[in-house]
């Protein structure tokens, strides 16, 4: 009896610590069921032996449809097929192993959990797996959305026709994206961890370097430069550079990022330009050297003109005045008839060396532009004329305020031979009429002056503006045959043109731009 006394002592005493080791993994069960995770086990051919409740609380699922059967057979858990193939390797293995799946809840809702469970051995034999289960819908949506962020961040990155790039604070490439390796032909791999300059024309290499150097330093924020790069295949690319510090979390410059742009087309561009810009300088060069030796002839032949050739003319006319004068009585009408043809002959041909000696001054006279109201300097013109000719009747329109930019005195003497020529053709016209005028051809403002007189056949129009050129017999209208080709002259030098419309009998219309 005191045998079987002393066992059963023994025995409590080995009881209490048992009950205590039931109490406390009854207060951890009691401690996860009141988590959102839930703990599960299985068995060692991977079939669920116990899921807590907190399963049916997180999925709203019964629990109990996952005993005796693995989890890739329950409808409740759903996973891609790579991600089945790799936790069931892992179970096989008897690691560690953790799987995220995904489920339908009732809401319509997708959701995301993770199974994460530890292998269990008693006496060193595999059983089955402990672990737990926890919701990790927030986890997978950032994931994604970071996914996301990434592939678009990746596709701006790739489309642009720029290389961007970024270096480690030794100054050593750390990014590149794909339009390096069209650039250069150096694949991006293997381009990363060298030094920018390391794909630079030698030559450009120090000024480079003492850029990235300040851009670490702190020194300057951001900057811009072109530099020749060199290609796998040794061809020379002109590039503009462009770089900005990377700022780390605590504020310290941690690399550079910029981009490199082909600017070899522009270059090409701009030295074709230069080129051409050089050759039309020296063209330039050539053509006012060209134009101030004409000047200079044209002042030799204005000045021989004036000098050598009116002396004779004065002659002419002097000693047929005296003929006139002396034998007035002795002469015959024919004769008489001969010497007044003769001095109207020399009276033409002065006025001929006039008009011919003006045209060049015109021509090679300096254009000072100004605001100028064509309106005004008709008018002006216009009373001139009716001034010296107050009998005839003519009546004119001016449009008002023609405000131009333009050489004051040139311009009227434009405006005074296209006026004059309308007056005179209008001669003999009863009803004569002359306007001034403007009209809008898109943003062209077009100036015409028009007449109701003699106008002229348009088969000669060819000649109109050429010197001396006559369309009309000389005896019918005077004139030198050198108004339109000043008109003309003072014209091209402001920059515009002038054509004629006309008809014989019905008037001629002159059109031109400044």
């Amino acid at each position: 009896m005191l045998t079987l006394g002393l066992l059963r002592g023994k025995a409590r005493k080995r009881v209490r610590p048992d009950r205590k080791l039931i109490e406390e993994r009854n207060r951890l069960r009691e401690l996860l069921e009141l988590a959102s995770d839930w703990r599960w086990a299985t068995d060692h051919s991977h079939c669920y032996t116990d899921v807590s409740a907190g399963f049916q609380q997180q999925t709203g699922e019964d629990p109990q449809r996952l005993i005796g059967c693995p989890p890739w057979d329950s409808p409740a858990i759903h996973a891609a097929e790579q991600d089945w193939v790799e936790y069931r390797r892992r179970l096989d293995q008897h690691e560690r192993a953790s799987l995220v799946f995904s489920h339908q809840a009732s809401d319509n809702g997708t959701h995301y959990f993770e199974l994460v469970g530890s292998p269990v051995f008693r006496a060193g034999v595999f059983v089955g797996y402990h672990g737990i289960g926890r919701s990790v819908t927030s986890r997978v949506s950032a994931e994604r959305a970071l996914g996301e962020s990434e592939q678009r961040y990746h596709d701006v990155v790739e489309s642009v026709n720029e290389v961007i790039f970024q270096t480690d604070s030794e100054g050593r490439l750390s990014f590149l994206n794909g339009v390096w390796h069209r650039l250069t032909g150096h694949k991006t791999d293997r381009s990363l961890g060298k030094p920018l300059t390391d794909f630079l024309h030698p030559d450009d290499c120090p000024g480079v370097r003492h850029m990235l150097a300040q851009i670490m330093a702190g020194e300057i924020s951001e900057c811009t430069c072109q530099t020749r790069l060199r290609t796998r295949k040794g061809e020379i690319r002109w590039i503009e550079a462009s770089g900005r510090p990377l700022i780390g979390d605590k504020g310290q410059i941690r690399g550079i990022a910029g981009t490199l742009d082909d600017i070899s087309s522009r270059k090409v561009a701009e030295l074709t330009l230069k080129n051409v810009n050089q050759e039309l300088e020296s063209r330039v060069r050539l053509r006012t050297a060209e134009m101030e030796a004409a000047n200079r002839e044209l002042e030799a032949f204005s000045y021989s003109v004036s000098h050598d050739l009116r002396a004779p003319l004065r002659a002419i006319d002097g000693f047929a005045r005296i003929l006139e004068e002396d034998l007035s009585g002795q002469l015959t009408p024919a004769t008489t008839d001969y010497i007044e043809r003769i001095r109207r002959a020399t009276h033409r041909m002065a006025h001929l060396i006039d008009a011919l000696i003006e045209l060049a001054r015109l021509t090679r006279q300096t254009v000072h532009k100004e605001a100028v109201n064509l309106s005004e300097l008709a008018l002006q013109v216009i009373d001139e004329i009716r001034s010296e000719e107050p009998d005839r009747t003519v009546e004119f329109e001016v449009t008002r305020e023609m405000i131009v930019s333009a050489d004051r005195v040139l311009v009227r003497v434009m405006l005074e031979n296209l006026l004059r020529n309308a007056w005179k053709f209008s001669a003999g016209k009863a009803d004569a009429k002359i306007s001034f005028g403007v009209s809008l051809e898109g943003e062209r403002r077009i100036f015409c002056v028009e007449d109701n007189g003699a106008g002229f056949d348009m088969a000669f129009a060819a000649n109109l503006f050429r010197p001396f050129s006559r369309l009309h017999n000389s005896a019918e209208f005077a004139g030198t045959g050198i108004g339109l080709a000043t008109v003309q002259r003072i014209i091209q030098r402001h920059g515009g043109s002038i054509r004629a419309e006309a008809e014989p009998g019905r008037g001629a219309r002159f059109y031109f731009t400044l």
